[in-house]
């Protein structure tokens, strides 16, 4: 396979350029990254991304700078970049599967571009603070005329950052619909459809908020090797838990926890009272069930 030539702008760069490369470069692997607004090196190049004012796909022009743009989503995200490599691309880097390339692009693929087409997605607050993005963190590593080294270095530097963090997000896609077939199935098995248990931490919410019975989730936490009881809450998109842990339980820990549950291996509970720990998934169990009665 050939070396691929992928000319972007140079200057400044931004997260849409930056992943539309690292996208490419799942595909082709062996690239030659020129940062150009010359029109002779675009010319010669097998890609042209963030530059050029031309969208063309077939011919692997990526440019949405052009007098009105590179089309906008049905929900109002206009294109940048990333979102026309990734139109293209991400399926195919997503394995084939098009759920995988439709989660990563709601997840990640459409605030990236929305941000560089200045799309507000963000309410105002009276604190007068604003989230602190991915796009910050990157722009903290680019130097500045005080400091030694490139904005051409740093890009060629975070560009396998990038790539990697692309592909951890394509993993944690495909694993998400496989745990969603796992939850289904323990849903469907449980004894009592009150009390969801799961042998793994898996992502449940999206698929047990949305039946009617489940009031509490227990499952081990990888890290620490606690097991986790979890309020179900109404909705997927509700932050309203459908029943709290028993109050009495709030900021407990330890032996004052066992003694108030009578369980023992009871570690602790969240002063919220929305978790709860414990060091087996009998103890764990046994919490939730008396939760549920209380």
């Amino acid at each position: 396979m050939k070396k691929m030539k992928i000319v972007t702008h140079a200057g400044s760069f931004h997260l849409d350029d930056l992943f539309a490369i690292a996208t490419i470069s799942l595909i082709y692997p062996d690239i030659e990254i020129v940062r150009s607004r010359d029109k002779s090196e675009a010319a010669s190049a097998d890609f042209v991304v963030d530059v050029g004012d031309v969208n063309d796909t077939e011919k692997n022009r990526f440019d949405h700078h052009q007098p009105g743009g590179a089309g906008v989503r049905e929900n109002g995200v206009p294109y940048a970049s990333f979102g026309l490599v990734w139109k293209k691309f991400g399926t195919e880097v997503s394995g084939g599967d098009a759920r995988v390339q439709d989660l990563v692009d709601k997840k990640m693929v459409q605030p990236i571009d929305a941000a560089d087409n200045g799309f507000n997605m963000y309410r105002e607050t009276k604190s007068g603070l604003s989230p602190y993005l991915l796009d910050n963190a990157f722009k903290a590593l680019t130097p500045t005329w005080r400091d030694e080294g490139t904005v051409d270095d740093t890009f060629t530097r975070i560009l396998p950052l990038a790539r990697e963090i692309l592909l951890m997000e394509i993993k944690k896609a495909k694993y998400f619909f496989e745990d969603t077939e796992i939850v289904k199935e323990a849903y469907k098995n449980a004894p009592d459809k009150r009390i969801i248990v799961l042998e793994h931490p898996l992502a449940w919410k999206s698929v047990i908020s949305r039946k009617n019975e489940p009031i509490y989730v227990i499952h081990p936490n990888q890290m620490t090797g606690e097991w986790i009881v979890a309020c179900v809450r109404k909705t997927p998109r509700s932050h309203e838990n459908r029943k709290l842990l028993p109050q009495a339980w709030a900021g407990k820990r330890k032996e004052d926890l066992e003694k108030i549950t009578g369980v023992e291996g009871a570690e602790s509970c969240h002063n919220k009272r929305f978790i709860a720990t414990a060091w087996s998934k009998e103890a764990a169990v046994k919490l939730a069930e008396i939760a549920v009665k209380n």
